[in-house]
Formats: structure tokens, C-alpha cells, sequence
């Protein structure tokens, strides 16, 4: 089974079920970022936490396997993403990410963010103004090496 056809049937249960990503994320005992990626196919579940998110949509051993397998990361987005939200991100990183190495590189010195060793957390924050996304990243720093 490909991690498309796996994403597919994850989502046509999710929805038949209405069960939330934070539903499935318990039934993992994983976070809810993690989970969410993983049944999108760009992570890969430990056995037992695919099983638990397979039972949940009362889908079978396939989904669970496939669950568990490593994923090419990133393989199925376009080069830009015409999706507006996958969109404001990149605008983001365009319009932000020389602020963010340059704050980072002053802080740490030079290196990068580590998107291994790293967690992250989306929340809704209520505001009077509208309600805001909050976005939490946190990522080991991993300096370059001289040698």
C-alpha cells in the first residue's frame, strides 16, 4: 500500500467516523502534530501506536502497516503550493527567514534548527479581534562543525 492510497482511506474514515486529529492523537499516545503527519503520510507510527490509530477508524492490519512505514518526506508537495494556507507559510519563510537566521545566528551562533529533534504544538487563541493560530516550534540547535 502507498502512503497516498493509506492517507486516502485514513481520511475517508476519519470523516465517516468524525473523529478529530486529537481524537486519533489519543488513541496513538502521540502528540497531535505528530499523529496528523503521519496519517498524511510525511511520518512514520511506531507498531503499536499505528495499530491503536488503524483500530480507531476501524480500518485493518494494511493501514497500520503502511502507518509504520518511512516515508520520502515532503515527496508529494508541489514546489510552491497553490493552497492558500500551505501558501501563507512559504510567504512567511520568504518574508521572515532571513529575520529568523539572523535572530537565531545572534542567539546561537551560526547553524540551524533541527527539524529531527524537534516538536511543535498548534493552538487556538480567542481574541476579540478574531481568533488567532498560535504556532509553537521547538527544534534542538545544531551548530556547523569546524574542522
Amino acid at each position: 500500500m502507498t502512503k497516498a492510497s493509506m492517507t486516502a482511506a485514513i481520511l475517508a474514515a476519519k470523516k465517516a467516523k468524525h473523529l478529530t486529529w486529537a481524537a486519533l492523537a489519543n488513541a496513538a499516545g502521540l502528540s497531535e502534530v505528530y499523529t496528523t503527519s503521519a496519517c498524511l503520510g510525511e511520518n512514520a507510527l511506531p507498531a503499536a501506536a499505528a495499530a491503536r490509530v488503524a483500530t480507531a477508524l476501524d480500518l485493518g492490519p494494511d493501514i497500520a502497516d503502511a502507518l509504520v512505514e518511512f516515508c520520502n518526506k515532503g515527496e508529494a508537495a508541489s514546489t510552491i503550493s497553490k493552497e492558500p494556507l500551505q501558501y501563507r507559510f512559504q510567504e512567511i519563510i520568504y518574508v521572515y527567514g532571513p529575520t529568523l537566521k539572523a535572530l537565531i545566528e545572534e542567539k546561537f551562533g551560526p547553524g540551524i534548527m533541527s527539524a529531527i529533534d524537534f516538536t511543535m504544538s498548534v493552538d487556538r487563541v480567542a481574541d476579540p479581534k478574531g481568533d488567532r493560530v498560535k504556532i509553537e516550534m521547538c527544534g534542538k540547535f545544531l551548530g556547523y562543525k569546524t574542522w
